[in-house]
């Protein structure tokens, strides 16, 4: 982690306050992500995990703090989200693929519709990327024809179609059958071993362990811990984290 460490900050999360009918969901959360980093949220249900990514994309207004991005605040009134999600990539549980549109085609529409770039050049980079997730041979298939990791598998190949700077990943693999799981998984750890900026909310725990440089942990809308995953699952500072990982047998 020392080397990434001294990588540029590429996103900052400076006292994000969001809440919900007066409710805190998040509050005051502090967090900088390096280029090149992993960074794994952890945390029981409903402690503000999605909600924080939610928040970083734009999909959620919030009531104070700053998120700041490559050193330009995120939360002014003139920030054009459709551009800056272009750079800040997020993949969701539902995978969220036009059914009509065959797997090129979903994956063609956005690098083509938003940022109108070359037809020809978004299918070589569209082609290699689906050659590496495995599925080059199912490009011309419809979304009904596909397994639930395949879908997903898709879905992470649309959003690196727009080449983002980070990608946010939303408990991809909880709609899926435990044997699909691995896929994803395997998928997301590729990346990572390349060097993308990523930030993780899974409730995979080996997985977690296996691909984060840093663990952060949340509960009840507050940051409670942040480590390195040795320093977090064989030697946690707060009793509340060795509560959550006693449920996991960590």
């Amino acid at each position: 982690m020392a080397n990434k460490e001294n990588n540029p900050v590429l996103l900052e999360v400076k006292n994000l306050y969001k809440e919900y009918d007066g409710r805190a969901a998040l509050d005051n959360i502090d967090l900088s992500i390096h280029k090149g980093e992993v960074v794994v949220v952890l945390g029981p249900s409903g402690c503000g995990k999605s909600t924080l990514l939610r928040c970083l994309n734009g999909l959620e207004m919030i009531q104070g703090g700053d998120i700041i991005f490559y050193g330009e605040s995120l939360t002014g009134k003139d920030v054009q989200w459709q551009e800056i999600r272009q750079k800040i990539g997020m993949v969701f549980q539902n995978y969220d693929l036009f059914p009509h549109m065959t797997v090129i085609e979903n994956i063609l529409l956005g690098p083509e519709k938003v940022q109108s770039r070359d037809r020809n050049e978004i299918m070589q980079q569209a082609t290699q990327l689906l050659d590496r997730v495995g599925l080059l041979d199912r490009k011309d298939a419809y979304p009904r024809q596909l397994s639930g990791g395949q879908k997903q598998r898709i879905a992470i190949v649309r959003a690196l179609c727009m080449n983002p700077e980070i990608m946010l990943f939303d408990e991809v693999t909880a709609a899926l059958d435990p044997e699909m799981v691995r896929e994803v998984l395997d998928v997301i750890l590729g990346l990572a071993k390349q060097g993308m900026t990523m930030v993780i909310v899974t409730h995979e725990m080996g997985f977690a362990r296996l691909v984060a440089d840093r663990i952060v942990f949340v509960d009840f809308g507050k940051v409670c811990e942040i480590g390195s995953p040795d320093e977090f699952f064989t030697n946690p500072k707060t009793e509340r984290t060795r509560q959550f990982l006693n449920i996991f047998q960590y």
